[in-house]
C-alpha cells in the first residue's frame, strides 16, 4: 500500500527541496497542494506530475527528473479533497512551505478540519513538519493548530500528533523563461544550487520517509541550526536584497560583485555569529565563507526583489532577534541597523538612483504611510506601532534607533 506525504505549498522551494529528498528516500509518494492559485496544480497534472530539477553551478547545469509527486490539489478549487487527504490512513505526514505569512487562521482551520476527520476515521497518528523560516517552527505550528481546535480535538492532537521543528536550506530562484527553455519546455521546471540541507528534529508520530538516507540530519534540538540559518543566511540575504535593490542590482550575484555590499554582508555575518549559541559540528567562520561563495554563484539568478518580499514578516526573526541579543550583550548594532535602514528606504518605492521599486508585503499600504514621514525618528515611531514590528520593542530602543538613523543617512548620501 502506498505511503503518502501531504505537502502544503506547491511552490518552487518544495519542488527543489522536500520533493527531491523524499524521492531520494524512496518508497513514498507526495500529494501536493497549491495554496494560492490552481494554475500550477493543473500544469503539473497535465504533464503527469513529472517535472525537471535544474541544478546550476559554474560547470554548467545538471537536469534531473522528479516524479515523486503523484497527485496535486488546488486548495481554492477543492478544499474537501485536502481534508480527505489528511484523513486518509495512507497519509502519515504533512509537510509545509506556506511562508511566514501563511501561519494564520486559514491554515489553522484547514488543518483542524483535516485532523478532526482523521480522528473520526481512526486513521492513526500524524506528523506535521513545518519547513518555513520561523524560529521553533514546529512549536509555532502546534500552537497555531491546537489553539484553533475544540478541546477534544486538541487533546487528541497532543496524544496522536507530532510537530517536529526543522531547518531547510537551498537557494531557489523563482523560475524564469530561461528555466523553461533549459528544461526543454517544461512549464513546471525549477532551478536551484548544488547545496542542500535539511535538519529535522527526531520526533515523529508513526512512519515517515527515511529522510536521513537522503542526507537529512536528524537531531534532538534544531534550535541552534535554526538560529544560525535565520541570522546568518536569511539575515544576510535580506541585507543583500535591500541594499542590492537600492543600488540597482537585479540579482544577488550582482550585488555580491559590488565591493560595498560584499563587505557589509561579511560584517553582518560576523556580527550575527556573535549572537549565536554553539552549533554542534558547525564552524561558523567556515559557514560564513561557504555562504559568501553560494551568494556569489554566477550561475544562480536569484532576484533581489524576490528575497525582498514580505519584509515585515521576515525581519523580526532575521534582524530584530539578533539585534536584541547584540544590544543585551553590548555588541555591535550597526550591521543590523544597516539592514533595517535599507529596508526603510526600500519601502518608499525608489532606488537611490530614483528607479521605481515594488513593495510586495502584506503590510504594504501601512508601510508606505509609515515611511512617508520626513523625520527619521517619526518614521521609526510609525513602524514601531505596526503589527508584528512592535512585539520586541527594538524600534523603541534608543541605541538601535540612533544606529538606524545613522545608517539611513549614510546610505542616502553614499555614491
Amino acid at each position: 500500500m502506498t505511503r503518502r506525504v501531504l505537502h502544503l505549498g506547491l511552490g518552487a522551494f518544495h519542488r527543489a527541496h522536500q520533493a527531491p529528498y523524499i524521492q531520494d528516500a524512496g518508497g513514498w509518494e507526495i500529494t501536493a497542494v497549491s495554496m494560492r492559485t490552481p494554475r500550477l496544480a493543473r500544469q503539473l497534472a497535465a504533464q503527469g506530475h513529472r517535472y525537471t530539477l535544474i541544478t546550476r553551478a559554474s560547470d554548467g547545469p545538471k537536469l534531473a527528473p522528479i516524479d515523486v509527486i503523484t497527485r496535486t490539489i488546488a486548495l481554492n478549487a477543492d478544499r474537501a479533497s485536502v481534508v480527505e487527504s489528511i484523513a486518509d490512513p495512507n497519509t502519515h505526514a504533512i509537510t509545509l512551505t506556506v511562508t511566514e505569512k501563511g501561519y494564520g487562521p486559514d491554515l489553522a482551520h484547514l488543518l483542524c478540519d483535516g485532523l478532526s476527520a482523521r480522528q473520526a476515521a481512526w486513521a492513526g497518528p500524524m506528523t506535521l513538519l513545518s519547513c518555513d523560516n520561523l524560529p521553533s517552527n514546529g512549536d509555532a505550528l502546534r500552537r497555531l493548530v491546537t489553539s484553533a481546535a475544540p478541546a477534544p480535538l486538541a487533546a487528541w492532537m497532543d496524544a496522536a500528533c507530532a510537530f517536529p521543528s526543522s531547518m531547510v536550506d537551498r537557494i531557489t530562484p523563482a523560475p524564469s523563461e530561461t528555466t523553461i527553455v533549459d528544461a526543454g519546455g517544461d512549464l513546471c521546471a525549477v532551478e536551484t544550487e548544488p547545496f542542500r540541507q535539511w535538519v529535522i528534529e527526531d520526533r515523529f508520530a508513526g512512519p515517515v520517509p527515511d529522510w536521513a538516507s537522503a542526507g537529512a540530519i536528524l537531531v534532538r534540538d534544531v534550535t541552534p541550526y535554526e538560529a544560525m540559518k535565520l541570522r546568518m543566511l536569511n539575515g544576510a540575504h535580506s541585507l543583500i536584497a535591500y541594499l542590492g535593490a537600492l543600488r540597482d542590482h537585479e540579482c544577488v550575484r550582482d550585488a555580491m560583485a559590488d565591493p560595498m555590499i560584499a563587505a557589509e554582508v561579511r560584517t553582518h555575518m560576523d556580527a550575527a555569529a556573535q549572537t549565536l549559541p554553539p552549533v554542534p559540528k558547525i564552524d561558523l567562520r567556515t559557514y560564513a565563507d561557504d555562504l559568501i561563495d553560494r551568494f556569489a554563484n554566477p550561475a544562480i539568478a536569484h532576484r533581489c526583489l524576490q528575497i525582498a518580499m514580505d519584509g515585515s514578516q521576515k525581519l523580526p526573526q532575521r534582524i530584530f532577534a539578533p539585534a536584541r541579543v547584540a544590544l543585551d550583550r553590548s555588541q555591535a548594532l550597526d550591521p543590523f541597523a544597516l539592514a533595517i535602514a535599507a529596508w526603510v528606504i526600500f519601502t518608499k518605492g525608489h532606488s537611490l538612483s530614483g528607479a521605481p521599486l515594488p513593495l510586495d508585503d502584506p503590510l504594504a499600504p501601512l508601510l508606505r504611510t509609515a515611511t512617508a514621514a520626513k523625520d527619521a525618528a517619526e518614521r521609526l515611531d510609525n513602524l514601531g506601532r505596526l503589527e508584528g514590528l512592535q512585539d520586541d520593542g527594538m524600534l523603541l530602543e534608543p541605541a538601535f534607533r540612533a544606529a538606524i538613523m545613522r545608517a539611513e543617512a549614510r546610505l542616502m548620501t553614499k555614491d
